[in-house]
């Protein structure tokens, strides 16, 4: 009986080593099966993962692929998105987002918070203008990229994030709580300005989201209502955004096939596009007929560059402002199987005069230039500088002097005695320390000043040149 085991242990030893030796051969190691079925990727794909002293994961290589081929077309418009990066992508163009309801800016390495949402989580917290992110659910955020801070700022509604901030105004740190909540995005605001017997109507749009032309309609339909004689449409610093957005809005405005735009593919072929027609009411009725005046400048791309040069090349509007950015290429985004996205300029857009206004621009019908001051970002500065020093924020203090008036020879970063009299006197005009230094009561003054000169509607040269000529062609 024993024997009978100890043999039939054997045999089955002998039939697992044979097993082994003759399935060996056969046997592929990962790092060996091709992904791409291209020999010069493949053999760097394996020979990395087997070879390489700095470990990687597969997927890793895939992806840094799928990016380098994205920036080989040299196009800064075209890339490669991971799962996680097409989804911050669409949910900058939604009308809801889940967050906090923060804007920050990334300055040498520290993130600063522009401002919080109205009614947001974060101002409800008592977030502030100018608070410093130092940690977030307390880990420190220091060597963090922007997009890293957001991620992790960003989570599913309803759950609770704690932000500590540095309060430079109360040299405190400050810790907070928040529940994550949907936010509303609204990209379409308007008012009603009047000047003797005639009123104008003021619409500002940020972007083209989602939800621009039904906010747009909303608001214009509102403006109509109140009765306006003109109207003056606000793209500055818009970056863009959905063409079926534009092309909703620039449909309120034009008659039904008339052409806003053409669309040109890889291979040449142009497409006329065109205003669908709509059912008239006194809306409508004065929307096309009403004199317009549409605002733009160096930060209008894109999407609200199509909107310019619709209304431009059809005479339906007066451009004003300054030259647009000129980015005259449309972008499709297709799903991939690894979950990221890739993003590619598949058409050229032109005007409806055939104009391809790529890295040139719209040309405004009048340029306005806007005061240096109200050109000025209020940027959270917090260093500490006096006479021989030499820095860039030097020069942005130097900037904010020249621009308020002071007198001031040099405007290129070294603190001379010239400067250093001009803080001074600025310092005094103030009622701050009269110390002849920039320092934190000058960058903190200094940006409290510009954000009181840029609320005020009357400190916008292009948007009162814009009022004006449209208040004149009325009266005429």
């Amino acid at each position: 009986m024993r024997r009978s085991r100890v043999f039939l242990f054997g045999f089955l030893v002998i039939l697992i080593l044979l097993f082994l030796i003759f399935w060996a051969p056969f046997k592929k190691d990962k790092a060996s099966e091709p992904f791409s079925h291209m020999s010069p990727i493949d053999q760097a794909y394996e020979r990395i993962l087997t070879s390489s002293v700095h470990p990687v994961e597969g997927e890793q290589l895939i992806e840094g692929a799928l990016r380098g081929m994205a920036e080989t077309l040299g196009d800064p418009y075209s890339k490669y998105m991971t799962k996680e990066e097409a989804k911050a992508h669409r949910e900058s163009l939604a009308d809801e987002r889940v967050g906090i309801g923060l804007e920050i800016m990334e300055n040498k390495g520290r993130f600063i918070v522009v401002t919080p949402m109205k009614e947001s989580p974060a101002e409800k917290a008592g977030v502030k203008p100018y608070d410093e992110i130092v940690r977030v659910d307390g880990q420190r955020v220091e060597g963090k990229s922007l997009t890293d801070l957001l991620s992790v700022i960003k989570g599913k509604k309803g759950t609770n994030v704690s932000l500590t901030v540095f309060r430079e105004t109360e040299d405190r740190h400050v810790e907070m709580k928040m529940t994550r909540s949907a936010l509303q995005i609204q990209t379409v605001t308007s008012e009603k300005i009047d000047q003797d017997d005639s009123s104008i109507g003021y619409v500002s749009i940020s972007m083209f989201g989602e939800k621009t032309a039904e906010e747009w309609e909303e608001q214009t339909r509102t403006l109509v209502k109140q009765g306006i004689d003109g109207l003056v449409i606000d793209v500055r610093g818009n970056p863009g955004g959905y063409l079926h957005s534009v092309e909703q809005v620039v449909g309120t405005m034009l008659k039904g096939g008339q052409i806003f735009a053409y669309m040109q593919d890889s291979k040449g072929v142009l497409e006329p596009l065109t205003v669908k027609s709509t059912k008239e009411d006194d809306y409508t009725k004065t929307m096309k007929r009403m004199p317009i005046v549409l605002l733009q400048n160096e930060g209008s791309a894109s999407a609200s560059e199509v909107l310019s040069g619709a209304l431009k090349s059809n005479q339906r509007a007066t451009i004003a402002g300054s030259k647009s950015f000129g980015k005259g290429t449309v972008q499709e985004t297709w799903e991939l199987t690894n979950g990221g996205e890739m993003k590619l300029s598949s058409h050229k857009w032109l005007t409806p005069s055939q104009q391809w206004i790529h890295g040139t621009g719209i040309e405004a019908d009048f340029e306005v230039k806007a005061s240096e001051l109200y050109q000025l970002e209020p940027l959270p500065i917090s260093g500490s500088y006096q006479v021989g020093d030499y820095h860039e924020d030097i020069l942005y203090g130097q900037k904010f002097l020249k621009a308020s008036g002071f007198k001031i020879t040099r405007v290129d970063g070294y603190f001379d005695e010239d400067t250093a009299r001009a803080v001074k006197a600025f310092k005094e005009q103030k009622k701050v320390n009269n110390e002849p230094k920039m320092d934190i009561v000058f960058y903190q003054t200094a940006r409290e000043t510009i954000l009181t000169y840029k609320t005020s509607k009357k400190h916008d040269d292009q948007l009162q040149m814009s009022l004006g000529y449209l208040f004149h062609s009325i009266q005429k």
